[in-house]
């Protein structure tokens, strides 16, 4: 389509943007996606950043991609192909080391080698974990209702949702409110002794947070977390094949294939608004479209506080949107190697190579990382999440050669003295020494490696403050205060101006979901 009007315009071409994207073309919309950067896909990408090597360069893996999107975008006919992730592998500094594996049995003999008692709870804990994650999943495709608001639609939403509690038994209710009120730390306290065990689990509660596994609220991102599922496995962790690029990818494909046009290299600067209502967009180079609808898939701050002129919208608004907490805490290091880390806990090349390896040898390990990050530093010993990509999928390195995705914690976004060049560098240095300690041959090994602060992410990725969630999952900015108490229904202020990003309801990780659920909002709705 060559023309400047469209029914919508969709400003980002991040998983979310494009699911919107997709839905809207599929419903017969003629959509405009605007992506800033030359590829798609905003933090799910991948990149040949050095020749031969492709870094998933900020996303690495994928659980929590709504089953109903890939199904209702028959998104394995247009390329999805997710491998799994068979364990997760923790270090430990004396010489030991703690695995789980996809093998339910496999991993209650492990644990059993280091407690008894705790290989006994393990399989309590599973159970009461997937009924909760089974309770709560259905909120995953609700639009939230406003708290605010006396109508028939707003009041039948939190009665579907009171019901829906109610019909949790005794036990489960109880776990869930200890759940969304304690710590990672405290709740995984009650039920385990094994430090490595607690930790590499508690590190689910503090995954792009600024928080530390002793922090009320973090025992909730830790069923955040378990609410994935791969082919209907749930708690199922996986890769993508050819990397978390593929999955926006395979989402764009199916978006063009109902006719959807997608744009990268187009930079959208302003929201046109006229009267209360957004009709159009300004691109950087000064090229204007307008549409009946525009969506922004960016996060809230950019949403409203760069894209639109704050005369347009309510002052107690602009000053919600200001409170939202949206600092990042986390980086992101790639790293292409000539040969696998060895581990003196493990050593050779073993099937551990191919899952997660968590750098989270205990609590005290973790929560010290995270004071280093409170008082304005980086963690010099930080938490890691790693997956060897390579090991999975062969085609994302050369022959013999691999590639390492390492998600580093804690690294703030309002560093003491700000980023630049030489503190991203002396950080990266951080990522391997720390490495280097389990893994001695690892400095060796490499042969280019790319190191990615708060400050990168936001600036190259659009991410405000690098913060990989477009806001962080604290009690009071999810369900219906996210991103705003009035406006967690994927509207805005301005009418025909719609949010889809993860700043929205029900929040980060490769899900898909407020794409999806803005489409549909969308579609229910009538132009305003």
């Amino acid at each position: 389509m060559s023309a400047s009007r469209y029914d919508a315009i969709i400003i980002g071409g991040g998983h979310n943007g494009l699911v919107t994207a997709a839905y809207l073309a599929r419903a017969g919309k003629e959509v405009l996606v605007l992506e800033k950067r030359h590829v798609l896909g905003g933090a799910a990408v991948t990149e040949e950043i050095n020749p031969g090597f492709k870094y998933s360069v900020c996303s690495y893996v994928v659980s929590l991609l709504r089953p109903e999107i890939i199904r209702d975008l028959e998104l394995p006919k247009h390329g999805l192909q997710i491998l799994p992730l068979e364990s997760t592998f923790t270090p430990l500094p004396n010489g030991d080391y703690l695995a789980r594996w996809a093998d339910h049995d496999h991993t209650r003999r492990e644990i059993y080698r280091h407690s008894p008692r705790d290989a006994d709870a393990y399989d309590d804990f599973g159970k009461l974990m997937y009924q909760l994650a089974v309770a709560v999943k259905p909120i995953l495709a609700m639009v939230p209702p406003d708290p605010t608001s006396m109508s028939p639609k707003d009041l039948m939403g939190f009665l579907k949702l009171g019901k829906h509690f109610h019909n949790l038994g005794h036990e489960q209710f109880h776990a869930l409110y200890k759940l969304m009120t304690m710590s990672a730390a405290d709740y995984l306290g009650e039920w385990f002794e094994t430090e490595a065990l607690k930790a590499t689990m508690s590190a689910s509660g503090i995954i792009g947070t600024f928080l530390g596994p002793r922090s009320p609220g973090t025992a909730y991102v830790l069923l955040h977390h378990y609410l994935g599922e791969i082919d209907g496995a749930m708690r199922a962790w996986g890769f993508a094949k050819g990397g978390t690029g593929s999955i926006s990818e395979a989402i764009a494909s199916a978006a063009r294939s109902h006719g959807a046009e997608i744009q990268t290299g187009a930079g959208v600067v302003r929201v046109i608004v006229k009267n209360g209502k957004a009709t159009g967009i300004v691109l950087d180079d000064g090229r204007e479209y307008t549409a009946s609808i525009v969506v922004s898939a960016l996060d809230p701050k950019r949403t409203f506080l760069e894209l639109v002129d704050e005369e347009y919208l309510p002052r107690d608004f602009v000053s919600d949107i200001k409170r939202f907490k949206i600092r990042g805490s986390s980086g992101k290091v790639n790293l292409s190697l000539s040969e696998l880390p060895d581990f003196t806990c493990k050593p050779g090349v073993n099937q551990l190579h191919k899952g997660a390896i968590s750098i989270s040898p205990s609590i005290d390990y973790l929560e010290r990382a995270y004071d280093e990050a409170k008082y304005g530093g980086f963690s010099s010993r930080p938490y890691m999440d790693i997956i060897i990509p390579s090991m999975i999928d062969p085609g994302m390195a050369p022959p013999g050669k691999h590639v390492m995705s390492i998600f580093v914690q804690y690294a703030p976004s309002d560093l003491r003295g700000g980023w630049d060049e030489t503190k991203r560098e002396v950080f990266g240095d951080a990522v391997i020494d720390t490495l280097a300690q389990y893994a001695p041959n690892l400095p060796g090994a490499i042969l280019h490696r790319q190191v990615l602060t708060p400050w990168d992410i936001d600036r190259d990725m659009g991410l405000t403050s690098g913060n990989i969630f477009h806001g962080e999952l604290t009690l009071h900015q999810l369900f219906c205060m996210r991103p705003a108490v009035g406006y967690s229904d994927y509207t805005t202020p301005l009418r025909n101006y719609y949010q889809a990003g993860s700043g929205t309801h029900p929040a980060g990780g490769i899900t898909g979901a407020s794409g999806r659920l803005a489409a549909l909002r969308i579609l229910a709705d009538a132009p305003r």
